[in-house]
């Protein structure tokens, strides 16, 4: 057969993933190859995860940078969510477990989030019966924990641990009963079964003055309880807190003064105050001379300046007048001439 003239070549895809990872690894050399040498970074700024080279941050740019996406939003989220046991930086994606058997947990959606703590029954597995009594005397072990493990948790006390137990709850309701029982006895002193009440209570035992008044023969000796009387929660205080006077200070630091000198004319003269010239008051009606007020003032020792705009001023203001009174006679001038014109227009059509 001859040779065809024209050839159908069928295009297929490579491998995508393989494409990708050389197409990520030339960005990367080319944006390695595009970083500044050290020495010659002025003005350059990272700003994406390829400007760093798959290296640490520059300390020669003084910017923020986040060198592999380190410190960023994103990287906050996915601390967070490896913190709470999730996969990526995503919190909706939940790993995949097995349990002892190998079958997929898919119970795990259910523990999440608030009840990552709290035991979750969602298998048939948690509402049968476990224990050595259950299903027969045997374990139930579908989930894969060993029959041993199970009975130590959940087998029944000992004969021994139930006589002791069974002894301590006897005891108990012994004390409580025994109390009851003295308490409705009627030689029952209340405070003799509680110990926190008898600290407080104190029985004295005396024997009257024979000669004292109301003396009896049938009581020579006699027993009085002495207890604290009652205090009402409710009612206010009867005492008032009086503020005590705070006492003397701690003495102030001593001021320090150089030793005295002799006061010299310059001195007194410096000391010299005049007395205060108010332009507004003059409640004594003093006459003041018009050379003391000005002492006083100050005036005369003022600099007295024209400023130059004030000249400049005046001779604008002379230009405008001028050139107003100019404008004003052409005014003048124009109208008398046409006032001229119209006359003479007139005198002609009149002849």
């Amino acid at each position: 057969l001859p040779t065809p003239s024209r050839e159908y070549v069928v295009w297929r895809d490579d491998d995508k993933a393989g494409a990708a990872k050389k197409r990520q690894a030339e960005q990367r050399r080319a944006a390695a190859a595009a970083i500044p040498p050290q020495g010659a970074r002025q003005g350059y700024v990272p700003r994406k995860p390829d400007d760093f080279g798959d290296g640490g941050a520059f300390p020669e740019i003084h910017v923020a940078q986040y060198p592999l996406g380190m410190g960023t939003k994103a990287d906050a989220a996915a601390a967070r969510s490896s913190s709470a046991g999730t996969m990526g930086g995503s919190t909706a994606v939940v790993p995949l477990e097995v349990d002892a058997t190998g079958e997929v947990r898919y119970d795990a959606l259910a523990r999440q989030g608030s009840n990552r703590t709290k035991k979750v029954f969602a298998t048939l597995d948690d509402v049968k019966g476990k224990g050595p009594d259950a299903a027969g005397g045997k374990g139930n072990v579908e989930d894969g924990e060993s029959a041993t493990s199970r009975d130590k948790a959940l087998a029944l006390p000992s004969e021994e641990a139930e006589r002791e137990a069974a002894d301590r709850t006897q005891r108990a309701l012994g004390a409580i009963l025994e109390g009851k029982i003295n308490s409705a006895k009627p030689t029952h002193v209340p405070e003799a079964c509680d110990g926190a009440i008898a600290s407080k209570a104190t029985f004295v035992r005396y024997t009257p003055n024979p000669n004292a008044p109301g003396f009896s023969d049938q009581a020579k000796q006699r027993i009085v309880k002495i207890v604290e009387q009652q205090v009402d929660p409710m009612e206010p205080p009867k005492h008032k807190h009086s503020k005590v006077p705070r006492g003397p200070p701690s003495p102030p630091a001593p001021v320090l003064h150089s030793p005295p000198r002799k006061v010299t004319v310059q001195d007194q003269q410096a000391w010299k105050i005049p007395p205060c010239v108010s332009h507004w008051k003059n409640a004594r009606g003093y006459t003041i001379p018009l050379d003391k007020r000005l002492a006083a003032d100050g005036r005369g020792l003022r600099e007295q300046t024209v400023n130059n705009n004030f000249a400049t001023l005046a001779e604008a203001l002379y230009i405008a007048e001028r050139s107003a009174r100019d404008e004003v006679r052409a005014r003048a001038q124009i109208r008398q001439t046409n006032a001229l014109r119209e006359k003479e227009a007139q005198e002609a059509r009149l002849r």
